[in-house]
């Protein structure tokens, strides 16, 4: 990564502003014009609305000019908010960076995307952004990361860019900002830039008051320094005159929903509403009066996130590394038809507004797509200088992160007897003892589990991570412990509180740093496999822009007993059959953990490959002895015959994971009275399930090889039946029928568990061998009295 040069001065000088503005309003025409284009030119093939969010867009122009062709150095980093993806898409335009065939399908198959998309969208994105909060998260977290990377030597301090966030002031009823707030004060973030676009308007309605007044000290408590923009130059110039104190006073006090009513009235509104509550007061009456109402409006609405020179001095100001809340204030629709009306955020400018605008543009009819048309040789000229100097442009590419070794083999843990959850714990300590250099790359992190989830090894041997030295003062005062946790620069353990939404969030930092900073590294993330879903938004965002991680979850299903219900998870492996860039596996002996945990740390670095998580559990298993290993392969498809079916192969039980004892207790059972009974071994459901899609996907694209769940069943007769049976949702395993048509009885749980010890709970919930072996009957003879 090359280094950073001194950033230049933030110019405030006029002749600079002015070229800003030029700027900034082609950004929010061209922003306009790219969303109607998609709404009122193209062809609608479907009747739907495609939407745009045209409001959202004109709210923040200012800001992202004021940044991106002001502030901005090289290797800064920014996570736009999602309804400003056309102005991220109209910035990149005017830089030669994205085409205009891509806005004229602006929400259409293969053009821009509705929101910032890393894996989707053809210009740079940093981060993806879409559900509204995470993508200002990801910011404190990957500032993090960054500073893990300092520490460990794999990035010069000089090189340390911004984590920018640009959001709406409406994301800041995100539960999941404060989580991450307080995650960030604990590890003393630095380097992170959030920046509100503070219209004071959300989807339904105009935002409260006397909320927004709080966020100042949420933030300062939590070591943030807070810039309030709340008015622009022109503003604070009037201010500054006699009787001007008061019109700052009487903005000050105005409501929001008050402001964004006379906003969107006008300058004969304004007059009127200062006239009336300014009555009496002739200085300040005397300035009112000589604005005429153009000028009036303008004014007041004149606020510090539509000032360019504001928010440059801004900016300017914190140029450090300190954590920064830029409270920006604007109007939303800020420059259109609409601006301040309460419906404005789903509203669009109909065809007669906007050739109103493109008129008062000075741009001509055909001239629309120009990137800098309207402007006049010399504006455009002076416009294209500044855009083609930004460091946006001068940005170097990313060099692709060098691969990380993975081992011919992981070390399988030697026992007669273990659970899966233990095995990982023992792998992943045999690694960091080993001195690979895969061991250097890992990074683990959970949400206040790591003992429970087996990572306290590890952990002993790696260290926790921290900037500044933390000392164990337990084993300092000789108080025997376990976990032997000192803290320092060279750690490997990212140590974070509940929240799981955090741990997703740093799972996502995590898995970009390869694009990101250009080293990979190979994190592992652990969670008790029923609060998945806490987080679930989170894993979601971070799968959607191919963050790369290993997920374990650990304890699972009914298998945690004495927990209850609220610790046992039944459609977890729903989630990872049916979440996109994610692999899920439910290993149930010690061997198929390590090599699947081989395939992971490889299908992490894979140019098609992804994330991974790993289904475990508490439970301990006989393990069994390998004639030879050539059950490997098929196990990494997802599934092998344990013992193949015989005699007329007319029945097997299918099955994965924790189950695994009572299945082979119930084929003991079974073995006299079914002899030829086949053990099919699950160890994905997902790539069993995506493997068989695919080729039924294939009849129509024409592809022709059988899926391996159609060539694992292809070793039963035609009408044979399957018992399948896992410690989750039963419809994990069930589909298994439809492969080729056979007779299925699903084992598994669809009901929230209780207390018990595993007997009682396997007896109740039909998991247990008794269970397996009235399937088979009732499969083989019909049903069972």
């Amino acid at each position: 990564m090359d280094m950073i040069a001194t950033p230049p001065a933030h110019h405030t000088d006029p002749a600079t502003i002015a070229v800003l503005e030029t700027i900034e309003t082609r950004l929010r025409w061209l922003s306009s014009w790219t969303i109607h284009n998609a709404n009122h030119l193209r062809e609608s093939r479907d009747g739907l609305k495609v939407g745009g969010h045209q409001a959202s867009c004109a709210s923040i122009t200012a800001i992202m000019t004021a940044l991106y062709f002001g502030a901005l150095r090289p290797n800064d980093k920014v996570a736009v908010k999602p309804h400003a993806g056309p102005v991220l898409h109209a910035i990149h335009y005017m830089l030669g960076q994205q085409s205009r065939d891509a806005l004229e399908r602006y929400r259409g198959m293969g053009g821009a995307q509705s929101y910032p998309s890393r894996t989707k969208d053809t210009i740079p994105v940093d981060f993806s952004t879409g559900s509204v909060g995470l993508g200002v998260a990801i910011t404190a977290f990957a500032s993090l990361i960054q500073d893990y990377l300092i520490a460990h030597g794999e990035m010069a301090e000089a090189e340390a860019g911004r984590m920018i966030a640009l959001m709406g002031d409406a994301e800041l009823d995100e539960g999941n900002i404060y989580e991450c707030l307080i995650e960030a004060y604990k590890h003393d973030i630095r380097n992170c830039w959030w920046i509100v676009d503070y219209n004071r308007q959300s989807l339904d309605s105009t935002t409260a008051d006397r909320m927004f007044r709080r966020f100042d000290d949420i933030f300062e408590t939590c070591g943030w320094r807070v810039e309030t923009l709340k008015h622009g130059k022109k503003q604070r110039e009037v201010f500054a005159l006699a009787g001007g104190q008061a019109i700052a006073d009487w903005i000050d006090a105005c409501p929001n929903a008050e402001f964004a009513a006379l906003t969107y009235q006008g300058g004969a509104a304004w007059r009127s509403r200062l006239n009336a509550n300014l009555a009496g007061q002739s200085e300040t009456l005397a300035l009112i009066a000589a604005q005429d109402d153009a000028a009036l409006a303008a004014l007041m609405t004149n606020l510090g996130g539509h000032c360019i020179a504001t928010l440059l001095e801004a900016f300017a100001r914190c140029d450090d590394d300190v954590p920064t809340l830029f409270i920006a204030y604007t109007v939303k629709g800020y420059g259109l038809p609409f601006a301040g009306h309460k419906d404005n955020h789903s509203g669009l400018m109909n065809p007669g507004q906007i050739e109103q605008l493109r008129g008062d543009l000075g741009i001509a009819a055909g001239e629309e797509w120009a990137p800098y048309g309207g402007l006049g040789d010399n504006a455009a000229a002076s416009a294209r200088a500044v855009v083609e100097a930004s460091a946006l442009a001068q940005a170097a590419k990313a060099k692709p992160a060098q691969a990380v070794p993975v081992p011919e083999r992981l070390p399988v843990p030697d026992g007669a007897e273990l659970s899966t959850q233990a095995a990982f714990g023992r792998i992943l300590l045999d690694l960091a003892k080993s001195g690979h250099p895969l061991a250097d790359r890992i990074v683990t992190t959970s949400p206040d589990v790591t003992v429970s989830t087996n990572l306290g090894a590890f952990v002993n041997q790696r260290g926790l991570f921290r900037r500044q030295e933390l000392k164990d003062v337990f084993s300092a005062a000789r108080i025997p412990t376990a976990q032997k946790w000192a803290g320092h620069k060279a750690g490997q353990h990212i140590e974070l509180g509940i929240a799981e939404n955090n741990l997703f969030l740093m799972l996502a930092a995590l898995g970009l740093a390869a694009p990101l900073f250009g080293t990979r590294l190979m994190p592992i993330g652990t969670v008790y496999d029923p609060f998945i879903a806490r987080g679930l938004d989170a894993l979601n965002y971070a799968c959607y822009q191919d963050a790369r991680f290993l997920l374990v979850a650990t304890p699972s299903g009914l298998t945690l007993g004495p927990e209850g219900g609220a610790h046992q998870s039944v459609n977890s492996p729903l989630i990872g059959i049916g979440q996109p860039g994610l692999t899920y596996f439910e290993p149930a002996f010690a061997d198929e953990l390590a090599l699947i945990m081989r395939w992971g740390f490889e299908h992490m670095q894979a140019e098609d490959g992804g994330s991974v998580y790993l289904r475990l559990t508490t439970r301990t298993i006989a393990q069994i002895e390998r004639a030879d290993d050539g059950w490997e392969q098929a196990a990494l498809r997802g599934g092998y015959w344990l013992k193949r079916p015989g005699g007329d192969k007319d029945i097997a039980i299918v099955f994965t994971g924790a189950v695994t004892p009572e299945v082979l207790e119930a084929a003991d059972l079974l073995a006299e009275d079914v002899p030829g009974l086949g053990l099919l071994m699950v160890t994905s459901p997902d790539l069993l399930h995506r493997g068989w899609s695919a080729r039924h996907a294939g009849r129509w694209t024409g592809a022709t090889a059988a899926s391996h769940a159609d060539t694992l069943l292809a070793e039963l007769a035609p009408d044979a039946k399957l018992v399948t049976i896992i410690d989750g949702a039963p419809s994990t395993l069930s589909w298994l029928g439809s492969v080729r048509g056979m007779r299925v009885s699903p084992l598994g749980t669809d009901r929230f568990g209780q207390t018990g010890d595993l007997p009682d709970l396997f007896r109740a919930y039909r998991l247990d061998a008794e269970a397996i072996v009235d399937a088979v009957a009732e499969l083989c003879l019909g049903p069972v009295d």
